[in-house]
Formats: C-alpha cells, sequence, structure tokens
C-alpha cells in the first residue's frame, strides 16, 4: 500500500465542528460497520460538535483465514503471534495521514482523538505513539501492542507520556487475550516511560488508564463508556 490514500466515511457534526474522532476497525470489516454508533453517539448534547472519521482497511490476504479481507496487516501465525511488518508501518503512515489531513482542514491535532478496535486498537497504539502530532487522546478497545519486540526502535513522539490513553478490554476475550492486553499495558508503562492516568495541570487526565470488562468477549459492547 505504498503511498495509497486511505478511504474512509465520515460523520458530519450536528453544530459547529470542534473536534475529531478517527476511529479504525479490526479486521474484516470496514468503517461503515462504525456509521451507526459514530451516528448515535453525533446526537449527544456532548459529543454533537465531533467529526467522525471513519477509514476503511485495504484488502490483502491474511494468512491465518487463507482469504482475502479488509486488513490494516496480514497476520501469518497466532502462535506465536507473527504479523506483517512492512503491512503495519504502511498502515500508521495512511493513518497518519488521515491526521495531518485533519489538522490541514482546520482542526488542532489537540482536537484529535485516535481510536480503534483489536487490529485497529493495533494501529492506534502504533500510530498514536508515532506521529509528530500532539494528539489529544487514544481509545484502545480489546487491543494490544504491535511489533513488540521491534517497538522500542521506532521514531517514539517525546508527548506520548503527556498522551491520554483509555484502553477496555473484556476479560473473557477470545481473539486478542485479555492477558495479552495486560502484558501490552505493562511494557508500554515500563519500556516506553507511559505512567497509569493521573490528573494534569489542566484538569485533562493523562498517561494511561486500563479498564477491565468482566464477562465481556471479543465485541464493540456499550459497556465500553469510560466507566
Amino acid at each position: 500500500m505504498p503511498g495509497r490514500t486511505l478511504d474512509y466515511l465520515s460523520v458530519s457534526p450536528r453544530t459547529k465542528h470542534t473536534a475529531t474522532v478517527i476511529f479504525v476497525h479490526g479486521l474484516g470489516d470496514t468503517g461503515f460497520g462504525w456509521r451507526p454508533l459514530a451516528e448515535v453517539m453525533s446526537k449527544d448534547p456532548e459529543l454533537n460538535r465531533v467529526k467522525w472519521v471513519l477509514p476503511h482497511a485495504p484488502r490483502r490476504y491474511v494468512t491465518i483465514n487463507s482469504v482475502y479481507m479488509p486488513s490494516w496487516y496480514n497476520i501469518t501465525s497466532m502462535n506465536p503471534i507473527t504479523e506483517d511488518e512492512t503491512d503495519i508501518l504502511q498502515s500508521a503512515k495512511a493513518i497518519d495521514d488521515l491526521i495531518t489531513a485533519e489538522i490541514e482542514s482546520g482542526t488542532p491535532a489537540d482536537r484529535i482523538i485516535l481510536g480503534g478496535l483489536s487490529q485497529g486498537a493495533a494501529m492506534t497504539l502504533l500510530t498514536g505513539f508515532t506521529t509528530k502530532h500532539r494528539l489529544g487522546g487514544l481509545i484502545v478497545l480489546s487491543g494490544r501492542l504491535p511489533l513488540r519486540n521491534k517497538f522500542k526502535s521506532l521514531p517514539i513522539s517525546d508527548h506520548i507520556k503527556e498522551l491520554p490513553i483509555f484502553w477496555g478490554h473484556g476479560t473473557e476475550d477470545p481473539i486478542v487475550e485479555y492477558k495479552l492486553g495486560l502484558l501490552s499495558m505493562d511494557y508500554i508503562k515500563s519500556e516506553l516511560g507511559i505512567r497509569t492516568a493521573s490528573d494534569s495541570n489542566s484538569g485533562v487526565p493523562t498517561g494511561l488508564s486500563f479498564h477491565s470488562y468482566k464477562d465481556l468477549g471479543h465485541t464493540n459492547d456499550d459497556r465500553y463508556d469510560g466507566r
């Protein structure tokens, strides 16, 4: 996907546009899978100024499923997890280009939230940690850190230690197991120096806030509400 611009759909704010959420879907899905949620949330008086950008992953061959499907990167094995580094870095660049386009259209970087589920959560972590833009925060749902053995060699941004990160993970997730989420969280804290969320001088929590959801599987369940 070198140099490819991502296709996406957007859900417009109902009032004056003041913020943007870029939400990245999981393996086999498209941006259309998240449009109903975006449309519902745009009706909330506290969120009706938000524009939603929902990108579509390109179709590629996914080895573990033996089929072409929407995917941010190929996965060749689950035991051990083996993923295509080139695919991941190209997808991160394409998602970062979406962020840049939003900024150039007039939305400040700190008014942009990047989020994702599953494979989209993995891309959110990598893109959010390597982009030069100081984003408003990250939303990670049922995710894990990609390229863990090589992550520290990537161009990690200096501002990640001040980045608000909401991480939600179901304890019964059969796809991205809960323990993988915990291992990724521990790595981010111990190796990248990201702290547990705390209130900053501005009143906005910074750092990582990890939320466990008892009996929840691998799904965009409405229990992911920040509590």
